[in-house]
């Protein structure tokens, strides 16, 4: 708990006080960009009473004033001055850009100039506040990013102090804000050095004597509080003067620069000391770090400063070298990978020293082409500075780049190469999921990089007892070769390789293995490992040039084969993955498959009665594709007649069946179905939602009317056989009986008359008798090919007549390339005079009869006529023998026998033709007939 405080604690410390250090440094940098500091080039000490200009800025306002070095100021503007501080006040009061009069003494002679006043030059601020959002900024990243890592909390600290150190500046105002802006400057000047020290005996581990002697950290800042009560001492009890204030910051710069150099020294040392591999590495390039960014701040900035020397651009310049400080130490803390401080060290460099070089370009190029065009074109005006401007943008990337390449050769020469390699790598090999790619690519690479004449990959079985060649570059294609030697432990283990200095002469292997290593012909063995278990070998000879490999190729390499390890073991897990997904994915469309090729439908529905799963005969049946359905609400779905029945018997457990369902589709069509309802279990027997089946049994219950159908018109067919032979003979005595009395009464009209009608109406009951015979014969037709075009229009020739009486238009529409049929011609009229006639006498008034033929998967005529229709409760009994509407027919119609569908019925059945009927009352009605297309034999 005490620890978790203290870790909230100083969080919000740290928070506060970076809040602080922004805020006072963003308000400080307005007051001096808003304020106009004078400025008369010239630096004057206190010498016997007066101040006197030590050193003069060359072509500044004092010089061009005429004031010399030496010159002592009695008094500016009619006012006394005698200190320095005194000069600086007058040169406030008198402001940018005025005329001060500067009395002087040269010598013994007093003379008064003028001076102009200009801006006090402070570009050099604004760099200093660069390079702290630098390091804040990374500071930041660091800390938030890596809050638990050694060091972070520190290295912050260490950030935040250099932050204020070179974003506050004072003005010499010396107001009350300007004096908190000077004291905070000094503190952070005289803290940051010894924070730096104590981080690198600290980082990135503690040394053996700061252990042992932890009263030596304190030590590391009493310094700086020395130099600290000295400042204010000599600020409150003695003399402030220009004078004084130089010594005492030459005492900084000299206490700052020697506390780093000690660090880097540590540092030094430390890289020398290092163990480990990687330790060596990190301490190698931080140490470069840490060098580069001092020697060039301290070279020609520092040193030139203790010898009195003023600032000038060139040691301006070298402050930026600061910034690789933190940019160095900044990434060591947040990735234990050198590669990307290599990098960033680099670039850093790299960018810093393009920068210090294409200032002075901007500058002489700015300068030169002024000076060109004011003397050769003087009217361009402005426009000749936007020349300097762009020529110089065009030169920044040609000298970045160049000052990269040779950063390039100087400091990594070769193993630059290696380390990049390395990162691609660590990035490919994560990425890549194919083994066979991967290793393809790992060895193209290698052989690249290295430039070795041979490489070899060998892949461990499940417990790596056995290893095999699995890619190799410059090998001959070898076979049979005893690799029992990479399997067996050896003391090489704890180097991390085995290395054979000669492959030819290995007294200390079996001849099985001897063989094997000379025929490789490979010098060294890396080890990959992974889950602490080795599970590949990667083999390397010696170079193209025939030198072994250095001891940093080796390292590299041995940490390489950590990523090589990692990705083969991710390679095998994809794989072995990738194979479960498939037989997964195969057994999954095995199963669907089977769902979707049943022919009966499949629903499953969770446990709030959605729809999750809706196969293909579901989709047929019911008329709803499984995109509109799925996801969707059981009761959204099916109509409330059958969503009440599914809840009734959801409340029971086991199976429940419904018989001979009537489900209404949503386009309107009627289906019956049986519907089965179980439970939706897992493997483990949980409850998951309910499976629904549905057999749509419509097709068979129209089979089944079919069938009851056929089987009353089998019954009424050996009824009429009998009663037509019974029938027949009376009516042919009563017709001839009548014919012979109608010759004797020939001349008795009214009795004649009375005879004629009772010869029609034998002729009648004769011609019922006889469609009894023909619905009766269905066996002994001879079917012949057919063209059911022909006789369609035989049949309409014969009721052209009786059509156009009945003011009746007929429309025909006959497919002109209509196949033959299998069929009886006689048989098949009587079928089209049966169904034109009841036509005729549907459309008593009058109306249209369209007759049309259709081919498609049978050979199809479709009847419709624009008569009365037939009522719904009448359409499945019109092919009922005796069965009729006509029972009072009107005029020009004449009495139904009810026989006429019941015939045509029969006849269609012979033809193994199908007959469908639609009908509404008082729209009309269609009959469509299909016949089967005749199959003709193929000859192979």
């Amino acid at each position: 708990m005490n620890r978790e405080f203290e870790a909230r604690f100083t969080a919000i410390l740290l928070a506060l006080l970076t809040v602080a250090a922004v805020l006072f440094a963003g308000f400080n940098y307005k007051i001096e960009h808003q304020s106009a500091i004078p400025d008369d080039g010239a630096w004057w000490m206190e010498r016997n009473g007066h101040p006197v200009a030590d050193r003069l800025e060359p072509n500044g306002p004092a010089e061009r004033a005429g004031i010399r070095r030496g010159d002592a100021v009695v008094s500016i503007n009619r006012r006394a001055v005698d200190t320095a501080a005194a000069v600086t006040r007058q040169l406030y009061y008198s402001g940018v850009w005025s005329k001060a009069t500067y009395s002087l003494i040269r010598g013994s002679v007093p003379l008064d100039v003028e001076v102009v006043l200009v801006p006090a030059e402070r570009s050099m601020n604004d760099w200093l506040r660069l390079i702290a959002l630098i390091y804040l900024g990374i500071g930041l990243y660091v800390l938030l990013r890596r809050w638990t890592a050694v060091g972070s909390t520190h290295f912050y600290i260490f950030c935040l102090v250099s932050f204020v150190f070179y974003s506050l500046h004072y003005i010499g105002k010396f107001n009350a804000f300007d004096w908190s802006v000077f004291w905070a400057n000094e503190i952070a000047w005289l803290l940051q050095p010894a924070l730096f020290l104590h981080f690198v005996l600290t980082f990135p581990e503690r040394r053996e004597f700061i252990s042992k002697h932890r009263w030596s950290i304190p030590v590391l800042y009493l310094p700086g509080a020395v130099l600290l009560g000295i400042q204010v001492i000599a600020l409150e009890f003695f003399k402030a003067s220009a004078s004084l204030l130089f010594n005492l910051n030459r005492v900084h710069w000299a206490y700052l620069t020697i506390f780093f150099v000690s660090a880097a020294a540590v540092l030094w040392r430390n890289y020398r000391q290092a163990t480990t591999p990687i330790l060596r590495q990190q301490l190698k390039w931080i140490t470069r770090g840490t060098i580069l960014a001092i020697t060039p701040f301290t070279l020609f900035y520092v040193l030139p400063y203790l010898l009195g020397v003023m600032p000038s651009p060139t040691m301006k310049v070298s402050v930026l070298s600061l910034g690789l400080l933190p940019l160095t130490f900044g990434y060591a803390i947040f990735r234990y990978r050198l590669m990307d401080v290599d990098l960033i060290f680099k670039r850093g460099m790299a960018y810093t020293l393009a920068a210090a070089a294409i200032v002075g370009v901007y500058f002489a190029g700015v300068a030169a082409i002024a000076l060109l065009v004011n003397t050769r074109v003087p009217s361009s005006g402005p426009y000749g500075l936007m020349v300097a401007i762009v020529v110089t943008a065009l030169l920044f990337d040609p000298v970045r780049k160049w000052i990269q390449e040779k950063l390039d050769q100087f400091f990594y020469r070769t193993g630059y190469d290696y380390r990049r390699t390395l990162i691609e790598f660590g990035r490919e090999l994560s990425s890549e999921t194919d083994l066979d790619k991967m290793l393809l690519s790992l060895v193209d690479r290698l052989a690249r990089t290295l430039l070795v004449d041979r490489i070899a990959i060998f892949l461990g079985n499940g417990d790596s007892s056995r290893f095999e060649l699995s890619k190799s570059f410059g090998i001959a294609h070898v076979t049979g070769l005893d690799l029992s030697f990479l399997a067996k432990p050896r003391i090489e283990d704890a180097v991390g390789h085995i290395f054979f200095e000669n492959t030819h002469q290995l007294p200390r292997e079996n001849a099985t293995a001897q063989e094997a290593i000379g025929r490789l012909d490979l010098n060294y063995y890396i080890p990959c490992h992974a889950r602490q278990k080795t599970i590949a070998f990667l083999g390397l000879g010696k170079t193209m040039e025939g030198d072994f490999l250095s001891s940093e190729d080796v390292e590299l390499l041995e940490a390489l084969a950590g990523y090589i390890g990692i990705a083969i073991q991710n390679g095998r897990l994809y794989a072995s993955l990738e194979q479960k997904v498939s037989e997964y994915e195969r057994l999954k469309d095995f199963n669907e498959n089977i769902v979707e090729s049943i022919n009966v439908g499949v629903m499953a529905v969770d446990l709030q009665d959605r729809i999750e799963s809706w196969n293909s005969q579901m989709e047929v049946m019911y008329a709803q594709p499984r995109w509109q359905v799925v996801g969707r609400s059981l009761s959204e779905v099916f109509p409330a007649s059958f969503v009440e029945e599914f809840y009734r018997v959801r409340q029971n457990p086991g199976i429940h069946n419904l018989y001979k369902f009537r489900l209404v589709t949503p386009i309107g069509e009627s289906r019956i179905v049986n519907v089965a309802m179980a439970p939706l279990v897992t493997r483990k027997f949980n409850v998951v939602g309910r499976l629904v089946i549905m057999d749509d049994i419509t097709e068979r219950i129209e089979l089944e009317v079919q069938l009851t159908q056929a089987d009353k018109l089998s019954s009424i067919g050996l009824l009429a056989a009998g009663v037509a032979h019974e029938v027949n003979t009376p009516l042919a005595v009563i017709s001839s009986y009548t014919q012979m009395l109608a010759k004797q009464l020939q001349s008795d009209p009214q009795k004649a008359g009375l005879l004629e009608k009772i010869t029609k109406q034998t002729f009648r009951a004769s011609e019922i008798v006889n469609n009894l015979l023909n619905f009766s014969r269905t066996t002994g037709t001879e079917l012949t090919e057919v063209s059911l075009n022909k006789v369609i229009a035989d049949t309409l020739a014969l009721l052209e007549h009786q059509f156009k009486v009945a003011h009746i238009q007929v429309q025909s529409e006959f497919y002109e390339s209509l196949p033959l049929i299998q069929g009886n011609a006689g048989r098949l009229q009587q079928v089209f005079l049966n169904l034109f006639l009841n036509a005729k006498d549907a459309m008593s008034g009058g109306g249209v009869l369209n007759v049309a033929t259709l081919n498609g998967e049978f050979v199809s005529v479709r009847v419709a006529d624009t008569g009365s229709g037939i009522a719904q409760e009448n359409i499945q009994r019109i092919y009922d023998p005796f069965f009729t509407t006509k029972t009072s027919p009107e005029e020009g119609q004449n009495r139904g026998t009810g026989l006429g569908l019941s015939v045509t019925y029969g006849i269609i059945q012979e033809h193994a033709g199908n007959i469908r009927v639609e009908s509404r009352p008082g729209e009309g009605t269609t009959f469509t007939l299909d016949f089967p297309l005749i199959r003709k034999a193929v000859h192979v």
